[in-house]
């Protein structure tokens, strides 16, 4: 696939508006995943809204998503709420519909950057691995996941999906095609790219869908990182029909991007 530069999420969905606080934008299917347009994708549409909707002059902080339908590919149209929060946070709730029907909601913190008293933290380090011009490529399968084609995967460390290993957790390097810059809403594809943290452990795929995911920034993004980023996916917890899966995100740096919490319904 064309590698494409100068690009945003708002010019591959055609992110659009429309009227007084309502956006549009178009999925296709090659941003297809197991049964529906990528979580990834709809959360990034959602931050990109939100930043369109009034804080494109703020850096995005956090981000708490929940999905509330069965998206599929197609039209989507979008509506915010911006909320001020004293003279440094802003919050925006972003709901995307399709049709009459409600797919997902987002709640968008925004904040300021300054100088306080408080020493800083870095955060963790990103784990020793190689670089990935030494990491082979991976493909997800096409004929599971179409979107798999949107990534470029290069696995750095543990084990691969559906090998049957004790270990529940991926980590590696990851760019996204056509190239995008690396910004909040990137972000938010990203920290879905991986398959769920439990799939090593198993032999034959089973339908994992995320229900909730929460994201936090742990820097301001004001200089794009370079491309790949580096995923590492854990499963926190398995069972009853749930799972929960931390994902973290460096750059090539070893700088931490971005934390985040997925909550999975597992049905299989």
């Amino acid at each position: 696939m064309m590698q494409l530069t100068g690009r945003s999420v708002s010019d591959v969905f055609a992110i659009a508006e429309t009227d007084y606080r309502i956006w549009q934008a178009y999925v296709d299917r090659s941003w297809r995943g197991w049964t529906g347009p990528h979580g990834g994708v709809i959360g990034a549409m959602l931050v990109e809204v939100a930043r369109r909707a009034g804080g494109s002059d703020l850096p995005v902080r956090a981000v708490d998503l929940r999905f509330l339908g069965r998206p599929r590919e197609g039209a989507f149209t979008f509506r915010a709420t911006t909320h001020t929060v004293g003279r440094s946070t802003v919050v925006i709730d972003v709901q995307a519909f399709q049709g009459a029907g409600l797919m997902a909601s987002a709640s968008v913190t925004f904040g300021r950057t300054r100088v306080t008293g408080v020493a800083g933290h870095a955060g963790p380090p990103a784990p020793a691995v190689p670089g990935p011009e030494d990491c082979s490529l991976f493909a997800l399968p096409p004929e599971i996941t179409p979107v798999g084609a949107h990534f470029e995967i290069r696995p750095a460390a543990g084990p691969l999906p559906l090998t049957g290993a004790a270990e529940s957790m991926m980590c590696a390097w990851i760019s996204i095609v056509p190239e995008l810059p690396v910004d909040a809403a990137t972000l938010a594809i990203l920290v879905d790219a991986l398959p769920p943290a439990v799939f090593p452990t198993l032999h034959a795929p089973v339908a994992v869908p995320t229900v909730a995911l929460s994201m936090h920034l742990h820097t301001d993004l004001l200089e794009a990182p370079p491309r790949p980023v580096l995923v590492r996916a854990t499963n926190a917890s398995t069972g009853g029909g749930w799972s929960v899966d931390d994902v973290d995100l460096w750059d090539r740096d070893g700088r931490i991007l971005a934390s985040a919490r997925q909550t999975r319904r597992v049905h299989g």
